[in-house]
């Protein structure tokens, strides 16, 4: 028997079939419920449909192998919200700031207060639809071709539109971050525009939730004397905070050190 849940999801299904997304309030007063109620739904069962930067899309893992963002979504969540909420202090009035791919960055974009001007820069889709939803916000897409996996955009050429940038801050997520390895990440075609945007930026601000220490990615961002600044949900264990220390990186945390 479908229960409750299985028929709102089914009937979200449906309607992508005449559209490629519905804002998550859109769906909520399709269905009636609120939109706490169709995160439930979406994070509870596997299904056709996922939740991707507050917009409801079919999930690209039905067309497609290979890592997702949209298998790293529903992790951690209360670590990423801490999280977000740390790192959108650090953005004042007229910044311009670069905002990475990944999961935490739309928690750091939530949690921005929407009447704050500022000019941002991202390579995402899942990163555009946060910032779009900011009124007071100057959003700049870096395009290219449309990697499904990882939500990216790739340039296509030599050129890419942060050539023309410097940004006084960048925002750098990490699925790694490691004492003796550094930062690092799972996909290779995230390399190059985080390097740019390292080397452009004047503060380079390090994103990760806790689950992140001690592990090392296959693809290597960079060592941790790139960064300035990390953040994260805990302060890092001991061996990790002691090289924070020694390479003069502040760490801000929601916890104090264990």
């Amino acid at each position: 028997m479908e229960t409750r849940s299985s028929e709102r999801v089914n009937k979200l299904a449906q309607a992508l079939k005449r559209t490629d997304k519905i804002h998550l309030k859109e769906a909520a007063q399709l269905l009636g419920v609120s939109e706490m109620t169709i995160r439930r739904d979406l994070n509870e069962q596997p299904s056709s449909v996922v939740l991707l930067g507050g917009y409801i899309v079919c999930d690209p893992k039905s067309t497609q192998s290979h890592y997702f963002v949209s298998d790293q979504q529903a992790q951690n969540v209360d670590k990423k919200r801490r999280l977000g909420q740390l790192a959108a202090q650090l953005i004042e009035p007229g910044d311009t700031v670069f905002f990475d791919c990944g999961t935490t960055m739309p928690w750091v974009i939530d949690a921005i207060d929407s009447s704050l001007s500022f000019t941002a820069i991202c390579c995402a889709m899942n990163t555009f639809l946060a910032l779009k939803e900011k009124p007071a916000c100057k959003v700049i897409l870096n395009g290219g071709e449309y990697h499904a996996d990882n939500a990216i955009f790739t340039p296509l050429g030599q050129g890419s539109v942060m050539d023309s940038l410097c940004p006084g801050k960048a925002f750098l997520s990490a699925a790694g971050i490691d004492a003796a390895q550094g930062a690092t990440c799972y996909n290779l075609n995230e390399l190059p525009m985080k390097h740019q945007a390292m080397q452009r930026a004047s503060h380079t601000i390090l994103i990760a939730d806790s689950s992140k220490f001690g592990k090392v990615l296959p693809a290597r961002i960079g060592e941790l004397s790139a960064f300035s600044t990390l953040v994260s949900d805990e302060a890092p264990p001991k061996k990790l905070a002691q090289r924070l220390a020694q390479l003069g990186i502040k760490s801000i945390s929601g916890q104090p050190e264990s």
